[in-house]
């Protein structure tokens, strides 16, 4: 199952209910290390309830770093999740143009294939990286 909405359609609710499934995991107990390290601010075991019941909730921004302390999980990950389940996209670097120095992050709707990205085509080009290779990550083997 992908954390970032490639086999998931619920990549957000799937990190919720995969903290609860470990041995000893409660709705409280994990609710105790679901607080936001920037705001402070504490999940609620009941918001954790209806995360995982798909019933509604906000959707703030610390809620997504409360959830990243709660699983453990990298907060860039928990944010990819969160963004693929709550506003339908992906973002990653599906045109393989990151380097160690620039990271290129580009947000998307899944299954988009790189020849679709004109506009991301031309900003490059701007850029001087008109030569990057535009591929899709996560998908099996899909050419240019």
């Amino acid at each position: 199952m992908s954390p970032i909405g490639g086999e998931s359609s619920t990549p957000f609710t799937d990190m919720v209910r995969e903290a609860l499934a470990l041995k000893g995991a409660t709705l409280r107990s994990v609710a105790e290390r679901a607080v936001d390290p920037e705001t402070g601010k504490k999940l609620q075991h009941t918001t954790l309830a209806k995360i995982v019941n798909g019933e509604g909730y906000r959707h703030d921004k610390w809620i997504v770093g409360a959830v990243a302390a709660a699983t453990g999980r990298e907060p860039s990950e928990v944010r990819r999740a969160a963004a693929a389940e709550w506003v339908g996209l992906t973002a990653d670097d599906i045109l393989g143009a990151s380097t160690p120095e620039v990271s290129v992050v580009v947000a998307y709707k899944p299954g988009t294939r790189p020849e679709e990205l004109t506009l991301v085509k031309e900003a490059l080009k701007k850029l001087d990286l008109e030569d990057a290779t535009i591929r899709v990550l996560g998908e099996s083997d899909q050419e240019p």
